[in-house]
């Protein structure tokens, strides 16, 4: 008998649980010689997220980590990996957009040798143009500059061997990017299509230009290339072409016996060098700050406690 861990990553989602954990249940009952564990990583929820969890509890193989404050959703699955027992995991949102129904293709692609199953969505329904649109052109920027090539439009939702799990989890990296790291570990991997569904209740937590949303994308470049620093290297050699021209022109005015150029070029000038130099500042400073995070040596997430499926608490 093989087991399947699925991890969720919440922050009150007190009105999707009792309908996520029921397809998720008529999704797996048929399978046969697996059973499923639930685990779901509390971000420090503020309505009844907690309450629900532990009355559904009593029916369902469900374990609760419960966060000491909110961390992320990052932070969470990676607690939720940790704490999985299965021989493979999944991980996918709350929200019912990824639909349970398609895990027992993902367990079969998982028995057909494939450590890590992504999935594709082919539509994303319910979600504005601007979003969608934006979010391609951040992977083909994120595929450009970086050393893994990430499935376009292939988010948190999929499966990962036990295996191929460990490798990720023995990685030292203070803010690791899992999406980039699944595909960077190698192995066998396959890739199923499917539709995205509308948010079943409640608002959408990410919108396109959140915190969360811009952090991800600047942590899938920073986390696997150099390239962004080399930015400052060509922007230095524009610059000091534009300054050999620059100097050029100012004798030619002199000598030549033209006036004294206006205030508008001195203008010019300087906005140009003084946002060469802020934008490479910026990309080293990007660059520095995951040092600083990672030399710190502080821990990822801490647990307040765990709710384990029998209702003893740790």
């Amino acid at each position: 008998m093989k087991l399947l861990s699925i991890v969720f990553s919440f922050r009150n989602e007190a009105e999707n649980l009792g309908e996520l954990i029921k397809r998720v249940h008529d999704s797996l009952k048929n399978l046969d010689n697996w059973k499923y564990e639930l685990l779901f990583v509390n971000d420090d929820s503020t309505d009844t997220s907690l309450e629900i969890l532990l009355k559904l509890q009593k029916k369902y193989p469900i374990k609760i980590i419960n966060m000491s404050r909110k961390f992320g959703i990052f932070p969470c699955l990676l607690a939720g990996f940790r704490h999985a027992k299965g021989d493979c995991v999944v991980s996918m949102d709350s929200d019912l957009q990824d639909p349970p129904e398609i895990i027992p293709k993902m367990i079969q692609e998982f028995l057909n040798g494939n450590e890590v199953v992504h999935t594709i969505r082919e539509k994303r329904l319910g979600e504005p143009f601007i979003k969608l649109f934006l979010t391609k052109i951040a992977y083909k920027i994120i595929n450009k500059l970086s050393e893994v090539n990430l499935p376009i439009e292939a988010g948190d939702f999929k499966l990962i061997s036990r295996k191929a799990l460990k490798n990720i989890l023995d990685q030292k990296e203070y803010r690791p990017y899992v999406r980039g790291l699944s595909v960077w570990i190698g192995y066998k991997q396959s890739f199923i299509k499917y539709v995205r569904d509308p948010r079943f209740a409640g608002k959408a937590k990410f919108s396109v230009f959140s915190e969360a949303t811009i952090f991800e994308f600047i942590n899938g470049i920073t986390s696997y290339s150099l390239k962004p620093l080399y930015v400052g290297i060509f922007l230095g050699f524009f610059s000091l072409i534009f300054s050999f021209l620059l100097i050029i022109y100012a004798l030619y005015t002199k000598f030549s016996g033209i006036g004294a150029p206006g205030s508008t070029g001195i203008i010019v000038t300087v906005s140009f060098f003084a946002g060469t130099i802020l934008l490479t500042l910026g990309i080293v400073g990007i660059y520095i700050a995951r040092i600083f995070e990672q030399v710190k040596g502080r821990a990822q997430y801490i647990i307040k406690d765990i709710i384990n499926t029998n209702g003893q608490q740790d």
